[in-house]
């Protein structure tokens, strides 16, 4: 899964959704959302996603039997609906809704760029799992339903854990490489279409999202993974942002000359 993404200024602690924020006095620090309001974002954001990512496959069962239609409504709905949420939710918290962007965005700030601190990072984490789980749960309770069963959906064949490298990579180099050239106005969209592409190009379907990967865990439906096969799954999400960062580094060097930075 994730963010996780209308203006060159970013938010206090996120390279992800930016916003213009009012410019401050001489001398003045530039306000800062509370942490709490941008541990609730991610709460709440990583919840509907993982509501809208449960519900529309649970929809999508009942509408019909073709698995590609299936597909085709699951990631429909969830490129509109993270699309949204980013839109909404940016300006509070970075709309991260997902740990590897977290944790790639916190890489970033110990190494001198924008990102969140070892504080934000340790809320902001068990809040997205948090909001995951509750997501699943909620789904399941409007379309009646176990509120919680453990998926039997087997995901552990290992051209499934490749696509989960490849969909991850792809999203930490699309993020940091927005935030790079100064065209995250452009987040939303382009987050939201990458992971509707991943869907359908990745093996995996494309969770690329810890925290998502751990709420379709409690969903015995469409969506669900079992909770066999989550361990391989974040291992393999962990390997793809540490491949994103580095082609990050490589392709997005620091010091380019503005004639070779592309137009916005």
């Amino acid at each position: 899964m994730s963010a996780t993404e209308a203006a060159s200024a970013r938010p206090a602690d996120s390279p992800v959704a930016p916003v213009a924020d009012p410019q401050p006095a001489p001398g003045a620090a530039p306000p800062r959302t509370p942490l709490g309001a941008r541990a609730a974002a991610e709460l709440v954001g990583t919840a509907a996603l993982v509501a809208v990512v449960v519900g529309s496959g649970i929809q999508a069962t009942e509408l019909t039997r073709d698995v590609g239609l299936q597909l085709l409504a699951n990631s429909l709905a969830t490129v509109f609906g993270l699309g949204v949420l980013i839109v909404l939710l940016g300006p509070v918290s970075g709309a991260h809704f997902n740990p590897v962007v977290t944790l790639a965005e916190w890489w970033t700030a110990r190494r001198g760029g924008a990102g969140v601190t070892t504080r934000e990072t340790a809320v902001y984490v068990p809040a997205q799992i948090a909001g995951a789980i509750a997501g699943a749960i909620l789904a399941d309770a409007m379309f009646g339903e176990p509120l919680v069963k453990w998926s039997t959906h087997e995901r552990s064949a290992g051209n499934l854990l490749l696509g989960e490298v490849v969909a991850t990579a792809g999203l930490i180099l699309l993020i940091f490489g927005l935030a790079r050239t100064d065209r995250l106005r452009f987040a939303a969209v382009a987050v939201a279409s990458y992971i509707g592409a991943a869907y359908w190009f990745t093996s995996s379907t494309s969770f690329a999202n810890p925290a998502v990967t751990i709420g379709r865990a409690f969903s015995d439906t469409f969506a669900g993974i079992s909770p066999a096969s989550v361990p391989g799954f974040i291992g393999a999400q962990l390997a793809g942002a540490v491949v994103g960062l580095a082609l990050v580094a490589l392709i997005f060097m620091p010091g380019r000359s503005a004639e070779t930075q592309p137009a916005a």
